[in-house]
């Protein structure tokens, strides 16, 4: 066998890249969850500074602290053995509320592997694994990952996207948001548009029981309802507006709930499509972000799919294709790309 020394090592260059994202997912998540990060943004600090600012273990932070470094997320100065956090580190790593929050990223990929033995097994035998059936860090890091791109777009950019959609909600609105989870996007539909009036609805009975916590949080729980059901079965009728966020893809019949939509849509109604950012072929989707997306999309979206009947399994990389024949073969007679970033498409599909 006649092994390329420069091939060689431009493999093992990306599997020590990968080695050491994969073991430095875990000290991402103690810095979420211990609010190290948070500290840290407060200003420069020592190891021993930080551990007093945090309750933490000095030894324990020392190491911390240097794989942040080597990874960036932190910086470092030798000279004064300190420690700090640029604007854009605290910015996407100290912020829930920004438009970026990686360690949200990581509870949820740290709680999906959780299931790998299953899923392994899955692969073999191929059944499925529904989504209730995951560790509750799949939920409510799901929902850290996603809702700051919902923050920074949803009421900003992706509702103006829509034909006449903003007009009606600023005036008075029913809206259904299906697939909801716990409840995030619902909650920012809500807060910003008051004179309407939403449903959420998702198959997982933990997430409505958290959602309802949140609305009731936020303050809006006088105009937002959640059910327990599936997205072809959700009750109401004469929506102005139905949206399905990055859960299309997840359901073994799309077509169904599509088809459900679009009976519970007002004759000028509007289903607002937020999907994966993907292209229509394999090819197009060999980058990093697709990366992230066919490796949750193994252990997560396809399982899922595969646990429900309907004979789909889109995956999170389906791409603007798969979904127009979703809504197409649905009955939906328009149908458009509204808008997109660099991690969703946001599709416009109309009766």
């Amino acid at each position: 066998m006649a092994i390329n020394e420069d091939k060689l090592m431009e493999l093992l260059h990306a599997f020590v890249g990968d080695l050491g994202a994969t073991v430095a997912a875990g000290n991402v998540v103690i810095g979420h969850r211990l609010g190290l990060y948070r500290a840290l943004a407060e200003g420069p600090a020592s190891a021993d500074e930080l551990a007093t600012r945090t309750g933490a273990n000095p030894r324990y932070i020392a190491e911390w602290l240097r794989g942040q470094a080597a990874g960036h997320y932190v910086e470092y100065d030798a000279t004064t053995d300190t420690y700090s956090m640029t604007e854009e580190q605290a910015f996407a790593l100290a912020d829930p509320e920004a438009g970026v929050y990686i360690p949200g990223a990581f509870v949820l990929a740290l709680g999906t592997l959780k299931a790998n033995d299953r899923i392994a097994e899955a692969f073999r035998t191929g059944d499925g694994m529904g989504w209730h059936e995951h560790d509750e860090d799949v939920f409510v890091g799901c929902e850290q990952f996603f809702r700051p791109g919902y923050v920074a777009n949803l009421v900003s950019s992706w509702i103006p996207a829509l034909d006449g959609v903003e007009a009606k909600l600023r005036a008075g609105a029913r809206v259904a948001d299906i697939g909801c989870g716990l409840g995030a996007s619902t909650i920012l539909l809500a807060k910003e548009f008051e004179n309407s009036t939403f449903v959420g609805a998702d198959y997982h009975d933990r997430s409505i029981e958290l959602a309802r916590k949140r609305s009731a949080d936020a303050g809006v729980a006088d105009r937002v309802s959640f059910e327990v059901t599936s997205a072809s079965t959700f009750t109401g009728k004469d929506y102005d507006l139905v949206a399905t966020f990055d859960c299309l893809h997840d359901m073994g019949d799309p077509v169904a709930a599509a088809k459900h939509v679009r009976s519970a849509l007002r004759p000028d109604g509007t289903w607002l499509i937020v999907e994966p950012a993907a292209g229509d072929t394999v090819a197009d989707n060999l980058n990093p972000v697709g990366r992230v997306y066919y490796n949750f999309s193994s252990q997560l979206c396809v399982p899922n799919a595969l646990s429900q009947t309907g004979g789909y399994a889109l995956g999170a990389q389906a791409g603007e294709a798969a979904i127009r024949r979703v809504a197409t073969d649905a009955g939906f007679t328009r149908f458009r790309r509204a808008t997109e970033t660099p991690f969703n498409l946001v599709f416009e599909a109309r009766p």
